[in-house]
């Protein structure tokens, strides 16, 4: 297994990692509280909150895995070296657990608070069964031939797809509206913060072990894409 080269990197990276993880945890909460000081859930994207669920389960799957399993671990270091370094740490399991909690609060909140008209779209459900049934055929796929580390490959990517698009029905709902009532700015702020911490992160990462370009890319997805939110606010 791979280790840091220099230490001051190795606690730079993780007080990074944990601070993109806290904020992006607490993120969640502005808009559970907002929903319950209201009562509603009127102005929050049903869709939003079923893709959210889609991305944060395959990312659990993917990080879980990859962290606990020895099997899935040995199969990563056969392919890349011993001696790089499993790219997952503890932060990366809480944060998604603990999503899919506040989801799972969110989600009770839509069913007994008012929520007007809205409902899930046709479009997202039909995401939602797709990926899932995608999923599925890939677990039976790597069932076969005991791939497990391009099963939770897979996953990776469905995550990846899942960030790519679920902020996009909260962005139009806010443009149809011409309002964001009922929607919280907070979370956007903490997840900006959180996209520079984790930014900083995987470059003082890059810079010690070379590699970690996807969680990279991902954060200057989200930052742009946070930005578009706060304007409408």
């Amino acid at each position: 297994m791979g280790s840091w080269n220099s230490i001051p990197m190795e606690v730079m990276y993780q007080v990074l990692g944990w601070t993109s993880i806290i904020c992006w945890a607490f993120s969640g909460y502005p808009q559970l509280l907002l929903n319950f000081r209201r009562k509603s859930v009127v102005g929050l994207s049903f869709d939003y909150v079923v893709l959210n669920f889609t991305k944060q389960a395959s990312y659990l799957i993917y990080n879980a895995t990859l962290f606990f399993s020895p099997i899935v671990q040995k199969q990563y270091f056969d392919k890349y070296g011993y001696d790089q370094m499993i790219p997952v740490a503890l932060s990366d399991v809480f944060f998604p657990s603990h999503a899919i909690l506040l989801i799972f609060v969110v989600t009770l909140q839509i069913v007994f608070f008012e929520r007007g008209n809205q409902k899930v779209s046709k479009a997202a459900i039909g995401i939602f069964v797709s990926v899932w049934f995608f999923a599925a055929g890939c677990v039976l796929i790597a069932s076969s031939t005991h791939s497990w580390l391009w099963l939770i490959s897979m996953f990776n990517s469905i995550q990846v797809f899942m960030t790519l698009i679920k902020c996009s029905p909260q962005a139009f709902m806010n443009f149809s509206r011409k309002s964001t009532v009922g929607f919280s700015i907070d979370p956007i702020v903490l997840d900006l913060i959180g996209g520079v911490a984790t930014l900083v992160q995987m470059s003082v990462q890059s810079i010690d072990q070379g590699h970690h370009l996807l969680l990279l890319c991902f954060s200057l997805y989200l930052i742009p894409f946070g930005w578009i939110l706060s304007c409408y606010n």
